[in-house]
């Protein structure tokens, strides 16, 4: 559907429309009296969000590439259905091909609360069925208000069980990464990258980034908070549906991205809320499963 009939079916005047982002991607505009973002369609990403009076809450690479058949660095992209490379392929998209789509507006409306929904959805195809032979249904459901709320959810469509990793990839903007800590992970078990047999307990009540890091907490459901001294705000980083919590900072590798630049690390820190690992989504026939992250400024 091309920008004018989204703007024709699905505006809001005053809350929402639609428009040519970076790229040419087609994008969702929300302008609110409580909070501003935009939200690319092709991979149903969050790409910012400013509460009113607030710096964006999430970050964006200078180097991300808005180009169909590439992700783009930075907001909260979707992961699904697996996460990582593929268990077996690793010719195979990373983080599955969620990111790497169009999804479809489903429908736009104002909550009682005054927060702005946006719903979008993605079912499979014969290009999807190419590198993931499944029958599916996913939609997402962003809701812009006084916190940020992101819906993954999706249902089995088909005749065969199938297993799926899945995560809500959150990217977040800090004033450096020397001025910030994160809370909520004390005394977790984690995996360091892509090891999947020795487990560190975190003793430490606070994470602080002093070099690479990518943790995967295991059988973790608490909320986190990234206090920034730099932005005396605290980010609050709660989920719902996922028992796997990542933490990740390339620090100086981000040199050997080509989406990011060789200091892009000391702006940005991304806490996700993941099904992986010992929380891998195992799907029968007409059911479903959701996962979600809700994100708020204290």
């Amino acid at each position: 559907m091309d920008i004018a009939s989204l703007n024709e079916k699905y505006v809001l005047d005053g809350h929402i429309r639609f428009a040519e982002g970076n790229g040419g991607l087609p994008v969702a505009i929300i302008n609110s009296q409580i909070a501003e973002s935009e939200i690319s369609l092709y991979g149903a990403q969050v790409l910012t969000y400013k509460p009113k009076g607030q710096q964006d809450v999430l970050w964006m690479s200078e180097k991300s590439m808005f180009e169909a058949g590439k992700a783009i660095r930075g907001g909260i992209p979707v992961c699904f259905p697996w996460f990582g490379p593929h268990p077996t392929d690793n010719q195979k998209p990373m983080h599955g091909f969620a990111r790497l789509l169009n999804w479809e507006v489903s429908g736009t409306t104002v909550l009682a609360n005054g927060a702005v929904e946006l719903r979008l959805s993605l079912v499979d195809s014969l290009a999807t069925k190419a590198i993931w032979p499944f029958s599916f249904r996913a939609e997402m459901i962003i809701s812009i208000g006084a916190c940020l709320e992101v819906i993954l959810q999706y249902a089995n469509t088909g005749n065969e069980t199938f297993v799926c990793s899945n995560a809500l990839h959150s990217y977040f903007q800090v004033s450096n990464i020397n001025n910030i800590s994160v809370n909520g992970l004390s005394g977790t078990n984690y995996y360091v990258g892509a090891d999947k047999e020795s487990l560190t307990k975190q003793t430490n009540p606070l994470l602080t980034i002093q070099n690479e890091e990518n943790r995967r907490y295991i059988d973790h459901v608490a909320d986190c908070i990234i206090d920034d001294t730099g932005y005396n705000r605290k980010i609050r980083v709660a989920k719902r549906g996922s028992k796997v919590t990542v933490v990740w900072n390339p620090w100086e590798g981000a040199k050997n991205f080509a989406d990011m630049t060789p200091e892009g690390y000391k702006t940005m820190v991304c806490v996700e809320a993941v099904n992986a690992y010992n929380d891998i989504v195992n799907l029968a026939p007409g059911n479903s499963f959701s996962i979600s992250t809700i994100i708020s400024v204290e």
